[in-house]
């Protein structure tokens, strides 16, 4: 009788002849960023409902926001070192877990400061995507593909964004709005089930073959060593990428949480009709994430530099953010849905090439602790974007300096980019060999 293989142990089990299975993984990741938008977004699209409900002004939600905001910084920090020492399969199933408690919580509280509380919970659990995003990525990903694929999985945050605004109105009518967020949080679990099942470092893979092994493995090995999160500060590398994120991620914010409340009370959507208007602009954003980063990775697979492949894609993107200072101008409501969302594209496509200049440029050993860094300098201009846009539409009732905050913010963020690192350097690796 044959001894039962123990399905952990695959330095015993053969490697099929040919794979692709990086895609899959690529897959886990993106649909992984789909229940993290939608889990944040539900409250965005609840907005003028709970805001006639439950009796918030502006400044109540934008401290809710806030609130949010300041919590998942430190999540987005802390999440980037732990996924660093303890591995992204189980950092990344730690936070989805986390996650999606958080995020059905919400359900059990009423008034502003228990939705304060619930947001900072989900917050600070959620930080913990995109560090084990990209983490996944440069472990399965050689660079010319990495942009590509930070691109898809980052089109998630599209998707979820579409699939809220046409989920949640009908759960709020059928059930109550305290059903949205049960049901979007429910959806992290039947993920995780997936992930922990799936998901092994490439070397460790029985469904990876030798040949998809040696592909991902084709760059030049980074050194095995430990950096001190104090290092990482002093070098240019980090910074670039902390003040990028700094600068734009903010903007992403204030589409997620006030474009549904900029459509109802510019152009009178109610909680039913916001669907369409927002499919399409996270449809577009979904199209620009994945255009953004094929759109650099195919420029380097032609032997363009990575420096000249990903600044090209960035500034394509941030040109095309310019027009939408114009959106709570026009008068009409698809002219106005047609500048944000190609704002919005542009914004995924810039991100996608964004985040993966963190993995041409850093040791794999920092590379979740580098965007945890970014991720924080994100979220604290979001918390200040928060409250600007509270009392900015508290006191003068118009969304156009916001919109024109939003149409500089990234030529901005691209000239001090490529201030700081004109050739996209490498870290040099001044750290502790592991072990000592």
């Amino acid at each position: 009788m044959s001894q039962p293989i123990n399905i952990l142990d695959y330095s015993s089990v053969e490697r099929p002849v040919a794979s692709h299975y990086r895609w899959w993984i690529c897959g886990l990741l993106f649909f992984a960023t789909t229940i993290n938008y939608m889990d944040r977004q539900v409250i965005g699209v609840l907005k003028p409902e709970l805001q006639a409900r439950l009796g918030w002004n502006e400044i109540d939600y934008s401290n809710i926001v806030f609130a949010f905001q300041l919590t998942y910084a430190f999540g987005y920090l802390l999440a980037g070192r732990v996924m660093d020492k303890i591995g992204v399969r189980i950092g990344f199933a730690l936070a989805a877990g986390l996650w999606s408690l958080a995020a059905m919580g919400h359900a059990l509280v009423r008034t502003v400061m228990g939705f304060a509380l619930a947001r900072a919970g989900l917050g600070l659990t959620e930080g913990g995507n995109f560090p084990g995003a990209v983490k996944a990525v440069t472990e399965w990903f050689p660079k010319k593909e990495r942009a590509l694929a930070t691109g898809i999985f980052n089109a998630g945050s599209n998707v979820g964004a579409m699939i809220t605004p046409l989920a949640v109105p009908w759960l709020t009518v059928k059930f109550g709005w305290q059903a949205a967020f049960l049901a979007t949080g429910a959806l992290g679990f039947l993920w995780l089930v997936g992930w922990w099942l799936m998901y092994r470092s490439p070397d460790r893979h029985p469904r990876v073959s030798a040949a998809e092994l040696a592909y991902i493995r084709s760059d030049p090995a980074d050194p095995v060593v430990r950096i001190p999160w104090l290092t990482l500060l002093r070098h240019r590398q980090v910074w670039a990428f902390a003040i990028g994120m700094a600068m734009t991620s903010p903007v992403w914010w204030f589409y997620l949480y006030w474009i549904p409340d900029f459509l109802n009370k510019r152009h009178g959507l109610n909680l039913l009709r916001l669907g369409p208007p927002l499919v399409v602009i996270y449809l577009m954003a979904d199209v620009g994430s994945i255009a953004g980063g094929w759109i650099s990775s195919a420029l380097i697979k032609r032997k363009w530099s990575v420096n000249a492949g990903r600044k090209t894609a960035m500034l394509l993107c941030a040109l095309c953010v310019v027009p939408v200072f114009a959106a709570s101008s026009v008068s009409s409501l698809w002219p106005a849905v047609i500048l944000v969302g190609l704002a919005a594209a542009a914004h995924q496509g810039w991100s996608a090439n964004l985040y993966t200049l963190v993995s041409d440029t850093v040791p794999q050993q920092a590379v979740s602790s580098v965007v945890g860094i970014g991720g924080m300098a994100g979220s604290i201009g979001g918390m200040f974007v928060a409250k600007l846009a509270g009392y900015v539409l508290e006191w003068t009732h118009s969304y156009v300096p916001l919109f024109i905050i939003a149409s500089t913010a990234y030529l901005v963020a691209f000239i001090i980019i490529h201030l700081i690192n004109p050739r996209l350097e490498p870290m040099p690796v001044e750290a502790i060999p592991l072990g000592s």
